[in-house]
């Protein structure tokens, strides 16, 4: 039974996929921290971060975590299949159906409202994850270095071609978990750091 609701509680989270796995994380936050406790909003963070530099959908990866750490590795792959199974039943069906309406220009706007509510998801997930992650100095420091990198990364891959690697988001989540290891070593930023 527990698997059919890890299952069903991760498909609800997989119908709102319209923008991409980020648009999922404000979705996540509400289904598996706040609505059911599966986990604590630090530990969502931490499987966001994780799910960000491993191959794949930050929210399909971050559905593994959950499912693991619920019901073990079977419970990591009910929990995969639910958040990408209504994925592939609507990709299926707008790919077999998008020829005969994509010209309409009420389509077109519609993509455009999508678009603009996945960037508002997105924001209030940023928010929420500022919230229960960046609480002290060293942590708005770490925080501000990767954005500023983040903005300007495409600026740097082209100003240092030969070190072009370290300007991704893998890196960047790298060294900040060493940046933050490093200070909490020193005892500045203690275990939030």
């Amino acid at each position: 039974m527990e698997y059919l609701r890890l299952f069903l509680v991760f498909a609800q989270v997989g119908v709102c996929t319209f923008g991409g796995g980020y648009a999922m994380l404000p979705i996540l936050q509400r289904e598996i921290v706040e609505k059911r406790n599966w986990c604590t909003a630090e530990e969502l963070a931490d499987y966001f971060a994780i799910g960000q530099c491993t191959p794949g959908v930050i929210a399909v990866n971050t559905a593994t975590f959950v499912g693991a750490k619920r019901k073990g590795n079977l419970g990591g792959v009910v929990a995969t299949l639910g958040v990408v199974f209504p994925s592939i039943v609507i990709i299926v069906l707008i790919a077999a159906f998008l020829k005969s309406f994509a010209h309409i220009p009420a389509v077109g706007h519609a993509f455009a409202g999508v678009r603009a509510a996945v960037v508002a998801l997105i924001a209030s997930s940023v928010l929420k994850l500022g919230k229960t992650t960046v609480k002290t100095l060293p942590a708005w420091c770490i925080f501000a270095a990767v954005l500023a990198l983040s903005v300007f990364d495409k600026q740097l891959e082209a100003a240092f071609p030969a070190v072009a690697f370290l300007f991704s988001p893998v890196a960047y989540v790298i060294a900040a978990g060493l940046a933050g290891l490093a200070i909490s070593r020193m005892g500045k930023g203690g275990d939030e750091g």
